[in-house]
């Protein structure tokens, strides 16, 4: 196939990593910042939106729209985790160690950290980056893994056990951290209300729901059509409703607390330093650990990438789901992704660069899986 008329020139121009992202992945920043202001725009223009949303609602509390589209954008992510692939990860018991105890330990208690740290007077919005530090990464990993070389497979895999990890662990911890924790500490939770039942209720049906349907997705039209036409021809077309799923939810979240936000712009920026913090330490610290293991640069690279991001999908449908699509935590969830794209991008850079330092781009280390 000929390249269209400028394409030499775009790809030169282009930087390589930035190249190989699709055009929704390459742009999401700006898809995010257009949804935002839509929303704005939305919600000045129907004032009555918020009682048209809130006239049916599911089981959580939550308006059919919303929650329709929280389980859109979830489903496509799930469907391309390969589950039949935990037992390969699981014989590399460094690995899989490592990265449980970054996931369910340091991760979650960085986020608590830096949120009491730099967010100690906004509860909402620290409240909000707990919850997306107790959700982790279970989807746009898999890019930026694929962009800095790493191990595609213990990629999907560590993916796969997340999103088991958190349905079965999301409510404990969610608990621990926003209750029982700060207590201990003597921290003042006392503006906030928690339904630990509602937490759990909310992952079951925004993960537990979506997840059943990817893996039976993904098993019958395995048997049906086979991995080859599944993985290149399917998943490509189904991808990008995660990302018409998450920008559907944006606007609707905008349209309903635009005023708030158009009036304090500064706790945008707030809730962005908490986040970059997060990236940076957990992406450095993993990298860090993966080399002092042993572990070849491949694994190295999806165990730093798998730790430091979060599915702020499901840290977004909790916020909703248990405090509404008007609060403080929601608006900290969404800002997640905002700051996340060009993070992650940035590491992948560092990623790379790392990888011609350390490991001079030679065969894996002796003895590394």
């Amino acid at each position: 196939m000929q390249n269209a008329p400028g394409a030499a020139q775009l790809s030169e121009a282009t930087p390589p990593v930035i190249a190989r992202l699709s055009f929704l992945d390459r742009y999401l920043p700006l898809w995010i910042v257009i949804a935002m202001a839509t929303g704005i725009g939305l919600g000045r223009a129907l004032p009555s939106l918020n009682a048209r949303l809130n006239s049916i609602q599911v089981t959580t509390g939550t308006s059919l729209p919303i929650f329709l589209g929280l389980l859109i954008m979830m489903y496509p992510v799930l469907a391309k985790v390969r589950y039949d692939r935990v037992g390969d990860v699981a014989r590399d018991r460094r690995m899989l160690v490592a990265s449980l105890v970054l996931n369910w330990v340091v991760g979650p208690a960085v986020m608590f950290a830096l949120a009491w740290l730099l967010l100690g007077d906004l509860p909402a919005y620290r409240t909000g980056l707990i919850i997306v530090g107790l959700a982790r990464c279970i989807a746009m990993v898999l890019i930026w893994n694929d962009l800095s070389g790493g191990d595609r497979e213990a990629a999907a895999v560590l993916v796969a056990l997340n999103s088991l990890f958190q349905i079965v662990a999301f409510a404990l911890l969610g608990y621990f951290y926003l209750e029982l924790l700060p207590h201990w500490l003597g921290l003042s939770t006392e503006n906030l209300h928690l339904s630990i039942w509602r937490i759990a209720q909310t992952v079951a049906i925004f993960l537990g729901i979506p997840l059943v349907a990817g893996y039976l997705t993904r098993l019958f039209a395995e048997r049906a059509r086979g991995r080859e036409w599944y993985e290149s021809r399917f998943l490509p077309r189904l991808s990008p409703f995660a990302l018409y799923g998450l920008l559907y939810t944006i606007v609707i979240l905008f349209a309903l607390q635009g005023h708030t936000i158009t009036a304090r712009p500064g706790d945008v920026a707030r809730i962005a330093i908490p986040l970059l913090c997060y990236f940076a330490i957990m992406w450095f610290g993993s990298f860090a650990l993966g080399r002092w293991l042993g572990l070849a640069y491949e694994r190295t690279a999806t165990l730093a990438f798998t730790a430091a991001g979060n599915n702020f999908e499901l840290a977004i449908a909790v916020a909703i789901g248990v405090f509404g699509v008007t609060s403080g935590e929601a608006l900290a969830g969404v800002v997640g992704p905002l700051i996340e794209v060009p993070a992650l991008v940035g590491l992948v850079y560092v990623s790379l660069w790392a990888k011609r330092t350390f490991y001079n781009a030679q065969r894996p280390l002796e003895g590394a899986p």
